[in-house]
């Protein structure tokens, strides 16, 4: 079917559609990994963006739904030079263009990944809109204008769970267990299997539950996820940092990382085209390695507004000098910008990561 996309700078780019048919606004992003596009569609981080790739074949080993790392895709649209028809993995239980379909969201394909990027690196991330099923460029560009801003949109009331639940650990020690509190803002579902798979149990919150509801559930940690959309929207996790620093120890990932640095008093920022993919260089300056990660992030913290002189900057990242990781001189508050869960991406702080959570939260090494 036709299908066009319109850019808020009147930038109009046509091409062929597939999943379903309609219309959907939203950022126009980029991601540079070559693969895992499973994992980045489902990714709750990507609501309220249009999600494109830049490596040219997207499908080629179909989808398998072991990968997911939510109930489903997220992203409001996929933006591709290619789309593969017939891909070939034995896991493989349907293609990307029935993956799109079936989740009622638009794809479009044939179109020139390598000018928007280009053009998203030299002017910055752009509202857009996506047709299916129309070629009406005009339409996409008035739309693409009309939409909000992504720091005007609450997107963690529309990832975030529902209700409070507990998830048991099968690794469990039943004569100390230990027990996280995570506070959902559009958690990855890798987060859970890292925490899980050290014997953690795991109590999931919504990113909008209060001090007291948190309390209740005797936490020996509290984590704040990874979610969409501008930091400031989180006002009830900078409420849960404020309310139990000094009490519990504290760890956060990507947004969890940005509404940390805010309770102690930084401030954040839009960027001008994020992070996204699984090769960012992050140079830790305790140790001096420099690890590659996976990275799915619009917003950063400024280094320079910190009011808490007991805080310290841990990890940079290599190429825009961007913080990457903070850590409290004297209380057990730690966090990271990127995703040391890391699916899809590489491994490398996974472990250094996650056991250093489970020895804060009390558990064995």
């Amino acid at each position: 079917m036709n299908a066009v996309l319109g850019l808020e700078d009147g930038t109009i780019v046509k091409g062929t559609g597939f999943g379903a048919e309609g219309i959907v606004s939203g950022e126009l992003v980029f991601t540079t990994q070559y693969t895992g596009y499973e994992e980045a569609l489902t990714d709750p981080s990507y609501k309220g963006q249009i999600l494109m790739f830049t490596y040219p074949l997207i499908g080629n080993y179909g989808v398998s739904e072991n990968c997911f790392e939510s109930d489903g895709v997220k992203a409001e649209g996929l933006v591709v030079r290619e789309a593969c028809p017939e891909p070939s993995h034995y896991t493989s239980k349907k293609t990307i263009f029935q993956l799109m379909e079936d989740a009622g969201k638009p794809g479009i394909a044939g179109i020139d990944t390598r000018m928007l990027t280009i053009k998203t690196r030299e002017h910055g991330t752009m509202r857009t809109a996506l047709i299916n099923g129309s070629d009406d460029g005009e339409e996409a560009v008035r739309l693409a204008r009309k939409q909000p801003g992504i720091s005007d949109i609450d997107l963690i009331s529309k990832v975030t769970c529902p209700e409070p639940f507990r998830i048991e650990s099968p690794f469990r020690d039943p004569n100390k267990p230990v027990n996280v509190v995570l506070m959902d803002f559009g958690r990855k579902l890798s987060i859970e299997r890292s925490l899980l798979s050290r014997g953690i149990d795991v109590t999931v919150v919504p990113g909008t539950a209060s001090t007291s509801i948190i309390e209740s559930f005797e936490p020996d940690l509290l984590f704040l996820s990874n979610g969409p959309g501008d930091p400031q929207q989180a006002e009830k996790g900078t409420e849960a940092v404020k309310k139990f620093s000094g009490e519990l120890p504290i760890v956060g990932i990507c947004l969890g990382h940005q509404i940390i640095s805010r309770a102690l008093g930084a401030e954040t920022y839009k960027l001008k085209f994020g992070h996204r993919g699984a090769n960012q260089p992050v140079k830790d300056f305790e140790t001096g390695i420099v690890h590659i990660t996976s990275q799915n992030h619009g917003f950063a913290v400024d280094a320079d507004t910190f009011e808490e002189a007991e805080v310290k900057i841990t990890q940079m990242n290599a190429n825009d000098k961007t913080v990457e990781g903070i850590a409290h001189k004297t209380l057990d508050i730690f966090s990271v910008q990127y995703h040391p869960d890391a699916h899809p991406g590489p491994l490398d702080s996974e472990k250094i990561f996650f056991d250093k959570v489970l020895k804060l939260a009390g558990g064995k090494k």
